[in-house]
Formats: structure tokens, C-alpha cells, sequence
């Protein structure tokens, strides 16, 4: 019973949090008079009232966090608080259905990117605001912020940070307790927004446009305020200040705390999943540059490069911009565009996928494998810089990436009995499993998901949803020994 009672007060304190972000959508559509402002008052009334239903009754019972609560608090917080944000969607855009209103809330919190709208450019301000607004809140995490104000109602959020940043994360030079870290990423994450933002505007877009598209850039969620994107724009600083800042939010934050806090750049440099990412991608981006004018795709090198380079960087990272259509590339491309998307971005950054520490210590295993096979009687360990790798790390990252493919398998198949192409299939499921938006073929980079069913939209939700937790955290709600004291 106290588990429960602890979901209910925690649960009901986002809630209430949600309907706080709804405020600033209100304002904007009073002050713009951008007609969705009934939209927003109706769903912040709702929102409030129902998070204080959950949250006031609870207030002083007793409470205790334990490592099943947090990871329960988890998957509920993740599945459930996108229905509240739908509320302005769908009182606003009345013909919208509920499972698409779902699939795009859900896709902003996980910052995904993947859409079912279309006429962006025309939408309200306050609608494009609340889109972006909930992938900036969700690119380090609902309980990542909710675990910095829990300390104060006196609950302990560690077990919280535990269930949501599993795997390794890294802890050296951070504050020591588990609320001023949360609060120190935070402030780094804002910090570095606040810069995107006045670059964006000095590269040349509109206030609104800078403050959403830094919403998205370092939420890395891609969403733009444009039906085309990025090619909306056709520039060239917009895509460089955008280019640099995904590159920025792939990289853990935990790395940019040190380095702003030691005035250096060394913390950069002594990081191996830094120096792996970076030079993975720019060499990406110089191979892919060629293939593109050796194609003919592009008239000289430059050009094959600049397009390169923004948009492998941007599916990479699983942001999900794009300034061409890659759909029309050819198909080596976009697919080493989509293998990418599936191991670069750094933990604790607010990129998708199997994360760059994972992909080095499983290629550091099968090495490590060979020479056991060469040498069956020497006693070598793993070690990455100067640090050895415990066993108990390397079968956990062996169980999470078989998960990690099996998942994607199954809902490959399940899509494909559904009657859809496999190359549309293939990308929808790795683009949503690892929280990249747009795929290739029926959900290109010029198409989005609308014409989906709804099963298929469901599903698709469901790869954001397992994508964004790291599968363990829902899978393992399902294991009956977890639930055992």
C-alpha cells in the first residue's frame, strides 16, 4: 500500500509540474492571440486539478522510495503524463484522433521527433511552443528534475536517478548527493540552451524560432516549427550553429559539468566516449561527403559536404532534423545514417540508443574474446583508460543489447504483418526505438507518420516508450523474482 501511496503523491507532484508548463503556453497564446487560448486554459485546469487530487491527500503520508518504486515511478511517469500534455492537442485540434495526439506527446517527451501533423507552419505559436517545451523537459528526464525537488518533500531520490540512468554513468568530479547532481546537469543543460538560443538568433532566425529550435537541438528531439525543416531555412550558419549544438547534447553532461567547473578542455580529451564519438562522426561525415559526389548527387565536393554533415550529425545523435530529403540519397547513406542513431551518442547526454560506452565495451569484449582464444591460459582484464571494467558491467551491457535487438526484431515483424514495406518498417522501428524521428520510404525525412494505422502508430509509441527508458526499466517489471523482497 505504501508503494502505491508513494506513485500517487510523486506521480500527482509532476502532474501539478505539467500543468505549471501548460502556464507559459497560456500566456503565449493570450499575449500572440493565436486562438488556442480556451485550448490551453481548459487543459491546465484539468491537469492542476487532477495532479492535486493525487498529490494533496498523499502529502503526509509516510513514504519511502524503494528500488521497486523507482523503477514502477518510472514507466508510469513515462506511459501516463503524456495523456495530460495531450489535452490542449486535442481541445485545440479537435480532429485529432487520440492515438496520434498520444504518438506526438509521447514522441516529444522522448524526444523523438517523429510527427503526425502537418501545416506546422501554420499552427498557433503556443502549440509549437508546448511541442518543444515538452522535448526540452523531457531531453534530461522528468525524474531526473523531479528528483531534485523530492529531497525537499523528504523522499529520497536516489533510487528515482538509479531507474532512470541505467548502466554507466559516469560519477567522478560531480556533486556528491544525488539531488545537487540532478540540479548541477540541469543548470549545465539550461546554461548551454540560453547560448543556442542567442546563437540562433544571431544566425538569423525570428526569437521564436531560436528559442524552439534550442528547445529541440539540445533535447536532441528535432521537431521544428516548419513542415520541411531545416531546408525551410536554406542556411548555412543556421546549420552550423545547429550541427555544433547536437553535437554538444550527444555528449554526456556529466563531462560538461567537469570541464566548465575545471575551466578546461581536458575532461574532453581524457574521455574515451568523447574522442570515439567525435571521430566517428567526422569521419562519417567525410566518407558519406564523397559517396554523395561520387553519385552525383551533389555537383562538387563542398556542397555533398555541407549536406552531410548536418544531416548525418543530426540522425546520428538522434536529433531528426533535415535540410534534404535523404530518402533520395543513395541507400548506403541513410542507412549508415540510421546505424549511426543506434550507437553514437554518449550516456548521460540526451541522445537515444545503445549508447557509445556500451558499443566500446562490447568491442573491447570481443577482443578480449579473441585473446582468450589465443591465449586460453592468460588473466587479462578490460580496461577502458585507466579504468577496469567489472564483469558484473560487461554482462549487463550483453543483456541490454540482446534485449535491445530482440526488442527491435519482434516489432520489426509485427509491423511487417501489418502489411508495411520492410525498408519503412525497418527504419520506422530503429528511428522510434532509438528516439530519432523521421525514417525512410512511408516515414521519410518529406513524408511523417500520419499515414500509419493505428496499430502501427501504437506500436511505433511503444518502441519511443522502451527506446527512452533503456528497455530495462520496463522489461524488468515483468520478471517475477524483482518483485520479491
Amino acid at each position: 500500500m505504501n508503494v502505491i501511496l508513494t506513485i500517487v503523491n510523486i506521480f500527482g507532484l509532476v502532474t501539478l509540474g505539467f500543468g505549471g508548463l501548460m502556464v507559459t503556453c497560456f500566456l503565449t497564446s493570450v499575449i500572440a492571440d493565436d486562438g488556442a487560448t480556451i485550448a490551453f486554459f481548459q487543459g491546465c485546469i484539468i491537469t492542476l486539478l487532477l495532479g492535486a487530487l493525487m498529490f494533496a491527500p498523499t502529502l503526509r503520508l509516510p513514504k519511502k522510495v524503494t528500488r521497486q518504486t523507482g523503477f514502477l515511478m518510472v514507466a508510469v511517469t513515462w506511459s501516463i503524463i503524456p495523456v495530460f500534455c495531450t489535452f490542449p492537442l486535442m481541445l485545440y485540434l479537435t480532429e485529432l484522433s487520440f492515438v496520434d495526439a498520444y504518438f506526438e506527446t509521447v514522441s516529444s517527451l522522448t524526444t523523438t521527433g517523429a510527427t503526425t501533423l502537418s501545416g506546422l507552419d501554420q499552427l498557433p505559436m503556443s502549440i509549437n511552443l508546448w511541442r518543444h517545451e515538452l522535448q526540452w523537459v523531457g531531453g534530461m528526464g522528468i525524474i531526473i528534475l523531479a528528483v531534485a525537488v523530492l529531497p525537499i518533500l523528504g523522499i529520497g531520490g536516489m533510487q528515482l536517478y538509479k531507474a532512470e540512468s541505467p548502466g554507466t554513468v559516469k560519477e567522478s568530479d560531480l556533486p556528491p548527493r544525488i539531488a545537487q547532481t540532478a540540479k548541477a546537469l540541469w543548470l549545465v543543460y539550461a546554461g548551454v540552451t540560453v547560448a543556442c538560443i542567442a546563437a540562433l538568433r544571431l544566425a538569423g532566425m525570428t526569437w521564436f524560432d531560436a528559442i524552439c529550435h534550442a528547445f529541440s537541438a539540445m533535447s536532441l528531439g528535432g521537431f521544428s516549427t516548419h513542415d520541411i525543416s531545416i531546408e525551410y531555412f536554406d542556411s548555412v550558419p543556421i546549420e552550423m550553429v545547429l550541427t555544433l549544438f547536437q553535437l554538444l547534447a550527444a555528449i554526456n553532461f556529466a563531462t560538461h559539468f567537469v570541464a566548465l567547473r575545471k575551466h578546461s578542455l581536458k575532461p574532453y580529451i581524457h574521455d574515451r566516449e568523447v574522442r570515439s564519438f567525435l571521430t566517428l562522426i567526422l569521419g562519417s561525415c567525410l566518407v558519406t561527403a564523397w559517396v554523395l559526389w561520387q553519385a552525383g548527387t551533389y555537383p562538387d565536393f563542398l556542397t555533398a559536404l555541407r549536406h552531410a554533415t548536418f544531416n548525418l550529425v543530426t540522425i546520428a545523435t538522434t536529433s531528426g532534423y533535415a535540410s534534404q530529403d535523404f530518402n533520395q540519397w543513395p541507400i548506403f547513406v541513410p542507412m549508415w545514417m540510421l546505424f549511426l542513431c543506434c550507437i553514437s551518442a554518449s550516456s548521460g547526454s540526451t541522445g537515444g540508443g545503445i549508447r557509445m560506452i556500451r558499443t566500446i565495451i562490447l568491442m573491447k569484449q570481443a577482443r578480449l574474446e579473441l585473446f582468450k582464444f589465443i591465449h586460453p591460459f592468460a588473466v587479462k582484464s578490460m580496461k577502458i583508460g585507466d579504468t577496469v571494467v567489472n564483469n558484473k558491467i560487461v554482462t549487463s551491457v550483453t543483456g541490454f543489447i540482446f534485449l535491445y535487438f530482440i526488442s527491435i526484431v519482434i516489432m520489426v515483424f509485427m509491423l511487417l504483418l501489418s502489411g508495411m514495406d520492410f525498408i519503412t518498417a525497418f527504419s520506422a522501428i530503429i528511428a522510434c526505438f532509438n528516439n530519432t524521428g523521421p525514417g525512410l520510404n512511408q516515414v521519410g525525412p518529406a513524408t511523417n507518420y500520419a499515414s500509419l494505422s493505428d496499430m502501427q502508430t501504437s506500436l511505433c509509441t511503444f518502441a519511443m516508450l522502451l527506446g527512452r527508458v533503456q528497455i530495462f526499466s520496463i522489461v524488468i517489471l515483468f520478471v517475477p523474482e524483482f518483485w520479491r523482497k
